[in-house]
């Protein structure tokens, strides 16, 4: 099943690539491998959260974060390559969640990620991972996350 059937079976249209907000681009390709920058949880233009998670952000809404901030990386990686099915692997997902004080569940909220590549990717999905904890982030956003995928011509 291509990537784009799997998508839509699991009832996601791609948004339009985000655009960067400050003095850098979204995705950078060299070579075989397509770097995404940090992506927000950016629905219709808006954050779909905002705040620190296991503060005024629960740990079930920074997981949902996290899987929008993965399908705008998926979005990013269309718009560098064009045709999805040219993903080889995905190679490595960083994630950093904006956690309140004591928070310690940054793996479970990436999860809603790595769950979502996985899904949509298959074995192509499976990347290793940093999941960060930190104390401000861009925006206010709750997750922000990068996407390494290796492309084939």
């Amino acid at each position: 099943m291509s990537v784009e059937a799997k998508l839509s079976e699991l009832g996601i249209t791609l948004p339009e690539a985000p655009a960067a907000v400050a003095a850098y681009v979204p995705w950078v390709r060299t070579g075989n491998l397509v770097m995404t920058s940090g992506q927000l949880p950016f629905q219709n233009g808006q954050l779909a959260f905002a705040g620190k998670v296991g503060g005024n952000v629960t740990a079930e809404e920074g997981y949902e974060c996290a899987r929008i901030c993965a399908i705008n990386a998926i979005a990013q990686l269309k718009a560098a390559i064009g045709d999805l099915d040219r993903i080889v692997q995905i190679v490595r997902l960083e994630g950093n969640v904006h956690s309140a004080p004591g928070f310690q569940g940054q793996p479970q909220v990436l999860n809603g990620a790595s769950e979502l590549l996985n899904e949509v990717f298959g074995d192509r999905g499976r990347h290793t991972r940093t999941a960060l904890g930190i104390n401000e982030m861009p925006l206010d956003a709750p997750v922000q996350l990068s996407v390494f995928a290796e492309v084939t011509d």
